[in-house]
């Protein structure tokens, strides 16, 4: 059906376009200009060449038997039958399945019967029967011989009487013989890989049939004896058999797993239920439990306050007293100087007054230099001075010494400092640092900066550079000394060529686990390298340098 006057002349032509190409459509009509003066094919025909041979089919009346012309309410009423036979005969009249859509022609139902049809046979193991027609006519006593060898050939009957002679009793395609007996062989069941005729051969030999009893076609398989035939499907029947057994206990199985995991599931449900409520009344009577507790506690704190205020009373009370006790001694010790039984403890205050005026007199004239280091101290004139006498020394060098380090710059101040932390390093313990103690701290022993061939190692250093010099750097195979740029930044160590400046090595400061050297009056020291990282390859450094002190303070 399309839009506008459908016909049977429209009808041929839409054929003629779309199948004027097909190797099994003829029509005079057509594009094809083979059949254009065929007089055994009329204009309003076209024929088509089956299977079996050609068929013309004649376009009048095509259009119209297309057409359904059994009404919807037709189909309605029929199946509203009591008979379930009319009902199954009209499903379209159903009134749950009602479809506005126009019903189905002739040939689509057609095509859906034959579709359906397929799909039944494809289930099923069919017996031919071969029917041949003598002539196209119909008629009695008339045969044509060419119609006749035309159908023998495409029926197959030439190759089935050779194989009857033959005396194979059974053939069967590959695909399905491997299909229907795969369950008989480990190799082949459940899924076979490779070509079917193949997977066939496999599953013969696997049941050791006799190779006299079957023979391998192009396409299908061959088998002499019906005793073959009839084992295989013993041995089939029994297979299944113990296929069914294991479906039933794979099925039990699963069945037992889905109930038990089904049986778990609620169990856990249950648990969360018993659990919640086992915590809710836990929690009830810890909120309880927390109330009495709670209440005890504002209790004791509550008298403790108590108490405290109480003390607090008494202690007011008791201040009160005692100060009116401390007044009258203050005033009797006031007054009691006026008597003559004080006289000689006045006199004692006074001379010992005297006697400390006049030693602070003499220690102004007898203070030493304000240098640190001058350890020069007058002598004590009293005995009882003692104690007075060391804790004035103490202040004074505490005090000279404030006045000698505010007397410093930022810069002066950081060299004292540098210098104290190599005392606190060296002192006592490498012979090579009382001669670095005159040394002032440089640093910065070679201008990389100034000196134009080291432009591009500057250029390759953005951090600050903390000390620049260079050192023996001694090998470790032959000890052999190399002369290297030993330059120190706030993260990194590196090595570079004296002549070129080109950087050898580059260490960061966090791969350097110590620096090791000896109590002796040299300049070797060693870099010790973390184990794993990617300094540490060949291993750790060793050095020699004038300014070790220097190098390892910094």
């Amino acid at each position: 059906l399309r839009p506008g006057t459908v016909t049977d002349e429209t009808f041929l032509e839409k054929l003629n376009q779309v199948c004027a190409t097909h190797q099994h459509f003829e029509s005079r009509m057509s594009k094809c200009s083979r059949f254009l003066n065929d007089t055994s094919l009329p204009h309003s025909c076209f024929r088509i060449q089956h299977y079996a041979g050609k068929v013309m089919y004649q376009v009048e009346g095509f259009v119209d038997k297309n057409n359904d012309l059994l009404y919807r309410d037709l189909s309605q009423a029929m199946w509203k039958a009591s008979h379930s036979l009319i009902k199954a005969l009209f499903p379209e009249g159903n009134p749950a399945k009602i479809n506005l859509k126009r019903p189905p022609t002739a040939g689509s139902q057609f095509k859906a019967s034959v579709a359906t049809l397929m799909k039944n046979l494809q289930t099923k193991n069919p017996n031919y029967i071969r029917c041949i027609k003598p002539n196209d006519k119909k008629a009695a006593h008339i045969f044509n011989d060419a119609l006749v060898c035309h159908q023998i050939r495409y029926l197959g009957l030439l190759e089935n009487v050779r194989v009857r002679r033959a005396g194979y009793a059974f053939r069967q395609a590959y695909e399905p013989c491997l299909e229907r007996y795969k369950m008989l062989c480990k190799q082949t069941w459940p899924h076979w890989k490779g070509p079917a005729r193949a997977g066939v051969e496999v599953l013969f030999n696997e049941l050791e049939f006799p190779m006299e009893e079957y023979s391998f076609g192009r396409s299908k398989i061959f088998i002499r004896n019906p005793r073959t035939l009839f084992k295989l499907e013993d041995l089939r029947k029994r297979r299944l058999e113990d296929l069914a057994t294991l479906i039933q206990k794979i099925f039990r199985g699963w069945k037992c797993r889905t109930y038990f995991l089904l049986m778990k599931k609620s169990q856990i449900v249950i648990a969360a239920w018993y659990r919640r409520y086992s915590q809710q009344y836990k929690y009830q009577q810890i909120k309880s439990s927390a109330i009495v507790i709670q209440s005890f506690i504002r209790g004791w704190k509550a008298r403790k306050i108590l108490r405290e205020l109480k003390h607090e009373k008494r202690c007011q009370e008791a201040v009160t007293t005692i100060a009116a006790f401390w007044h009258g001694t203050q005033v009797r010790r006031e007054y009691r100087k006026f008597f003559r039984a004080n006289a000689g403890k006045k006199i004692y205050e006074f001379t010992l007054q005297r006697i400390v005026q006049k030693y602070f007199l003499e220690m102004k004239n007898k203070m030493p230099s304000l240098s640190p280091i001058d350890k020069n101290w007058p002598a004590r004139p009293y005995l009882f001075l003692d104690s007075t006498h060391k804790e004035l020394k103490r202040i004074f060098h505490l005090w000279r010494c404030k006045k000698y380090r505010d007397q410093f710059t930022d810069q002066r101040k950081l060299i004292y400092e540098e210098k104290l932390e190599a005392s606190e390093l060296f002192k006592d313990k490498k012979a090579l640092y009382p001669s670095s103690v005159s040394q002032p701290f440089q640093g910065a022993y070679l201008e990389i900066s100034k000196d134009p061939k080291y432009k591009k190692l500057k250029d390759a250093i953005e951090e600050k550079i903390i000390i620049a010099e260079v050192v023996s750097k001694i090998n470790r195979a032959n000890g052999k000394c190399a002369s290297r740029i030993f330059l120190l930044t706030n993260n990194n160590l590196l090595l570079a060529d004296q002549k070129s400046g080109h950087i050898k090595s580059e260490v960061p400061l966090g791969d350097v686990t110590k620096v090791s050297m000896s109590s002796q009056n040299d300049g070797f020291f060693a870099v010790h390298l973390k184990e794993g990282s990617g300094a540490a390859s060949k291993g750790d450094f060793l050095f020699s340098s004038d300014h070790l002190i220097e190098m390892a303070t910094k």
